[in-house]
């Protein structure tokens, strides 16, 4: 039997059909190899990501080619193996071999290089992106530009800051043309029609097949969002007017709080009718305290413990970037990192005192505990069930920070009674229900950039045309081809695949139903909290240390007792809320 590897350490991509002993002994090798790989990267990437310059660009660039070379080669020997002949484990982590990153380089060294390049390039393009508004004297970042539009009720100022926010991703539409052509070559070579079939296969189903359930998933919660957003139309239109907002088509993208329209809630206070507030407000309460970025994350950790989960290790809070430094260009996204794939965990964030924040924080530890959970587990399993996992697992501790839970680590003194669930449904439905599009498009417009279906010349014409479709939204001003929209948001430049948080916005409603059955919760489970729950945390804690080890349908289980992704815990969730909405809805167009 030919062995998997030649003698030189290097995969033999001609290998076909390895015994089962010697595809084992293949991927034990592959999985050391691997994560010394990773390390290496991990700490590469933190230092680019933390301080910005042309210097840790190249080794970035350096970094990354190193691994995406040595994890396609890898990952390329196994393209011809026969999953029969192995065992099923052995079989599993060849199939994750192949899909473990976003991206696969092509065979040509030179490509790949050139690949790799076009990545930083324009990752460190949009990290730079800077725009100066009217009335200002100098260029703001996208985290002011944001606050702007968070705040404003200016039409006008809220174009502007959105027209000049979308200039910056023009000049990386070219790298990206090129980054699309490059990446498509390195699927193939790794046996997949293009990179957006190799992103659709990581599911336990094929291509096909999970297109058409994230499509059901989708119409079963549309409902919900088109209710939404006929009521968020009209509450728009009574506070612009009908010359800016249109009675029953889409909506201008610049209206709602957000660049890209995929949040709403800071439209809260112009939304709420009379007596509809949450009771609360979080943002006050802390920067009353005098809150740091610290104390922040320490919240967040004490829920986790109250679960009966570890604290953080002490080279968390050593290594961490909670802060924007004042000296250097930084990539202020939250991000989770597991820099050493056991425990050195980190989060990098630019931490604002505010209750968006106190969330997003939730969110990010959720990856850390998520992390080094499954270290135990053999390298190619330390990840998520699938990727809507990873992202869901936060969300779902978010989802239990209700009126209970802050009373109960002291933030409030009273707990608002059920009349205030409208104002918290309503709230809570502004982020999370008129996200699920959004979350939704983006892939939807990779998958058919990809595919060819779509050329660079209707690059943008394709991005708007499913935001009218799933989101409901117009571009403010006309838009051409010279625009490069798609790249205003980070994950594209990034090439962060974008569909696991459509998925974990699904997830995350069928987890917290799934643990609120197993403790016995019998009020509305908008208002179950599980924190200090020791049951959930072991129910929660079983399916984080499978990593991905098995298929997504076992994770899922171990959680919720179902083995299919579901939308209606969503609708159940907010199912008040929705009652509402008709009724407000009655007399108004739905739908565009």
């Amino acid at each position: 039997m030919t062995s998997p590897a030649t003698s030189s350490g290097r995969p033999d991509a001609s290998t076909t059909a390895p015994s089962e002993a010697d595809a084992g002994r293949f991927l034990v090798a592959a999985e050391g190899k691997l994560l010394d790989l990773y390390i290496e990267t991990s700490k590469v990437e933190w230092v680019y990501n933390t301080y910005i310059t042309a210097d840790t660009e190249f080794l970035s660039a350096k970094a990354n080619a190193r691994y995406l070379r040595e994890s396609a080669q890898y990952a390329k020997s196994t393209v011809h193996w026969d999953p029969k002949r192995l065992s099923p484990v052995d079989a599993r982590k060849a199939l994750l071999l192949r899909l473990g990153q976003p991206l696969a380089a092509p065979d040509d060294p030179k490509a790949a290089g050139e690949l790799t390049g076009i990545v930083a390039e324009i990752q460190g393009m949009y990290a730079k992106g800077r725009y100066t508004p009217k009335g200002h004297s100098g260029s703001l970042d996208l985290e002011a530009l944001s606050k702007i539009l968070r705040e404003s009720r200016d039409p006008g100022e809220m174009l502007d800051v959105w027209t000049g926010w979308h200039t910056i991703s023009r000049p990386i539409k070219a790298g990206y043309v090129r980054f699309v052509e490059l990446g498509n070559q390195g699927a193939r070579d790794a046996g997949f029609g293009d990179l957006g079939e190799m992103w659709r296969a990581k599911y336990d189903q094929t291509p096909e097949e999970f297109s058409r359930t994230v499509e059901g998933l989708w119409q079963q919660v549309a409902p919900l969002y088109k209710e939404l957003h006929a009521y968020v139309r009209r509450k728009l239109r009574e506070a612009y007017g009908d010359t800016v907002v249109p009675k029953d088509g889409p909506v201008p993208a610049h209206l709602f709080g957000n660049m890209w329209a995929q949040s709403w809630e800071h439209l809260f206070p112009m939304l709420a009718p009379a007596g509809a507030d949450p009771g609360f407000d979080l943002t006050p309460i802390l920067q009353s305290r005098n809150t740091d970025p610290v104390g922040m994350v320490k919240y967040a950790e004490r829920f986790f413990v109250s679960l009966g989960l570890d604290p953080l290790p002490s080279s968390f809070w050593e290594r961490s970037m909670l802060s924007r430094p004042r000296d250097r260009d930084v990539v202020c996204h939250a991000s989770a990192w597991d820099v050493d794939g056991d425990n050195d965990l980190r989060i990098k964030m630019c931490i604002d005192i505010t209750q968006e924040e106190f969330h997003v924080i939730h969110h990010e530890l959720g990856h850390n505990y998520y992390q080094r959970a499954y270290r135990e587990q053999p390298y190619l399993f330390r990840d998520g069930a699938h990727d809507g996992f990873h992202e869901a697992v936060g969300d779902t501790i978010s989802l239990s920070v209700t009126p209970e839970y802050l009373k109960a680590v002291g933030l409030l003194e009273t707990v608002p009674g059920p009349e205030k669930d409208l104002g918290l449904l309503l709230h809570k439905a502004l982020e999370k229900v008129a996200f699920l599009p959004f979350a939704l498009l983006i892939d939807r417009w990779r998958w058919d950039v990809f595919s060819g279906k779509v050329a660079p010349d209707e690059y943008n014409a394709s991005w708007w045309r499913l935001r009218r479709e799933y989101q409901g939204m117009v571009a403010p001003v006309p838009r051409t081809e010279v625009d490069f929209d798609p790249g205003a948001k980070f994950h594209v430049p990034a090439n962060t695949p974008y569909m696991r948080y459509f998925l974990a916005a699904i997830l995350q409603f069928q987890f917290h139903r799934g643990l609120a059955k197993a403790l016995g919760w019998s009020g509305p489970i908008h208002r179950c909290s599980i924190y200090d729950q020791k049951e959930a945390g072991k129910r929660l804690n079983a399916m984080l240390e499978m990593g991905a080890s098995r298929p997504w349908p076992d994770a899922l289980e171990a959680v919720t007792g179902e083995r299919a992704m579901d939308g209606t815990a969503i609708r159940e969730y907010f199912r008040p809320l929705e009652e509402w909405l008709k009724k407000e809805n009655r007399s108004a167009p739905v739908g565009w």
